[in-house]
């Protein structure tokens, strides 16, 4: 059978590089501390912000963290979080324990992420599901992560923190959800896999389970 032409396709080797971005996306969690190019930092941030969004509500903000002691703030939290998940993690919490979970002292950059307030009044698509609005961030984060990656910088999404703990701790509006502590920056080498399947924590599920056609089969 023919393939239709398709004008309207990116070139070969561009494909190949949209996939391999995808491929080779990893959530890091070893950073050097070199700091970015001019720049960069404003390219991912715009990649982000080129995401779709349920009704056009575009409910991302982005919080640049340079404050050192905010910074070190934010890390004790989410130091508090790791052992209070570990807690929770019953007979799995020593293998927890040895994991590596975020960089936010050793990284060049840190972003919070979260939701804006008054988010009630955006209906269009979220009538019957409200939580379209962290999905459609979700695609901004994703957004900067692939832009990272394409550029050869590594970003890890930490989400061990208590939303309203680290509102207090932004000066962000009653009302606003962080979703994501991001930590960007320069990496030695990126994994090979990612790294919860490397640590045996677990692994990627085969398609087969989890594509189906017309009805869930279970």
């Amino acid at each position: 059978m023919n393939t239709p032409d398709n004008s309207h396709a990116f070139s070969a080797d561009e494909i190949d590089a949209v996939y391999r971005a995808i491929r080779e996306r990893r959530d890091m969690r070893h950073f050097r501390p070199d700091p970015l190019e001019e720049g960069q930092l404003e390219r991912f941030i715009h990649a982000a912000h080129m995401a779709p969004s349920v009704g056009y509500m575009q409910p991302w903000r982005f919080l640049r963290i340079t404050d050192p002691a905010l910074r070190k703030a934010i890390h004790a939290h989410v130091d508090e979080e790791r052992i209070a998940t570990a807690d929770a993690l019953g007979e799995r919490s020593d293998e927890f324990m040895k994991l590596k979970v975020e960089g936010i002292l050793s990284c060049a950059e840190v972003l919070v992420v979260g939701l804006t307030d008054q988010r009630e009044k955006y209906i269009f698509g979220r009538r019957t599901m409200p939580e379209m609005d962290l999905a459609s961030a979700s695609c901004a984060i994703q957004n900067m992560w692939l832009a990272a990656r394409a550029e050869g910088i590594g970003m890890g999404w930490v989400s061990l923190f208590d939303p309203a703990r680290i509102r207090e701790l932004c000066g962000m509006p009653e009302g606003s959800q962080p979703i994501a502590v991001l930590c960007i920056g320069h990496v030695e080498e990126f994994y090979p896999a990612p790294m919860l399947e490397i640590e045996k924590w677990d692994k990627r599920k085969n398609i087969k389970e989890l594509f189906f056609e017309n009805a869930w089969k279970i």
